[in-house]
């Protein structure tokens, strides 16, 4: 039987997680490891001066383990502590929010936690799902109302043919990103990731005794140069799968930083 890692960024408990594992779970024996809080926004961070715990923890009847930590942390506590063992395939998701273009695949916890199963060879899958509101970002995403029954389509197909057939060579993950408003009939497009979705702006404000603090805001992106994830899911309303690789050097003659030495 094949085996599968499943974690996120939202934290054990977000409903998120919960479909995704519905995704997955005729596919191989699935081992739940995801961080026991909310853990967006940290990319690929990974908690090396401090010891981490792992709590069991009840997942709708599902057996879980809740890791004090980054989702970096949960893979590598999943393979290494709890599985004691390489998974054939490694979820990260559902993701409250899509996570597309260059400014969050950076930043994403959900990418973060995939990039790291990439980096032991492991098939890996990042699975996100559209958000209207940006306020549902910040909600709990334990009480995140959604239909995923097209995420659980999709991601289902994908996964049981990357199980069965692996990535291409080069591509170490899939960053699968679902409109709000999408069906197994929207059409799917093969991305690549746009430069910005995000224009960024820091908010200065005032504490009551007057000392400056700031919040760093932004205005979404809605639109990008054709063939762009951001165009895909945020203009077209298609559904991207955007190819990522961990070699993330540029594709460039080598002789032109040869001639700014």
């Amino acid at each position: 039987m094949k085996r599968i890692l499943l974690t996120n960024d939202d934290g054990v408990y977000s409903t998120g997680i919960r479909a995704a594992y519905k995704s997955v779970s005729d596919l191989g024996d699935v081992t739940v490891v995801a961080p026991s809080v909310q853990k967006s926004g940290v990319g690929r961070g990974i908690s090396i001066f401090e010891p981490l715990r792992i709590s069991l923890a009840n997942m709708d009847g599902i057996r879980a383990y809740a890791v004090g930590g980054t989702p970096t942390d949960a893979v590598i506590l999943g393979i290494f502590a709890v599985m004691k063992k390489m998974p054939d395939l490694v979820l990260s998701g559902f993701n409250v929010g899509e996570n597309v273009s260059t400014d969050t695949v950076t930043t994403s916890g959900t990418i973060g936690a995939a990039l790291e199963a990439a980096s032991y060879g492991i098939p890996a899958l990042a699975a996100s799902i559209q958000v209207l509101d940006e306020g549902e970002k910040f909600d709990d995403p334990r009480n995140y109302t959604y239909n995923f029954d097209t995420g659980i389509k999709i991601v289902n197909r994908i996964a049981r043919n990357v199980i069965k057939h692996g990535l291409p060579p080069g591509v170490d993950l899939l960053n699968i990103n679902i409109p709000r408003h999408a069906t197994v009939d929207t059409e799917i497009e093969i991305t690549r990731l746009a430069r910005k979705i995000f224009v960024t702006d820091v908010e200065e404000r005032h504490d009551p005794r007057g000392r400056p603090y700031y919040w760093i805001s932004g205005e979404l992106i809605r639109d990008a140069e054709e063939g762009t994830d951001v165009r895909a899911v945020m203009k077209k309303g298609h559904i991207s799968i955007t190819p990522l690789s961990l070699d993330s050097t540029a594709r460039v003659d080598f002789k032109e930083i040869n001639a700014l030495l």
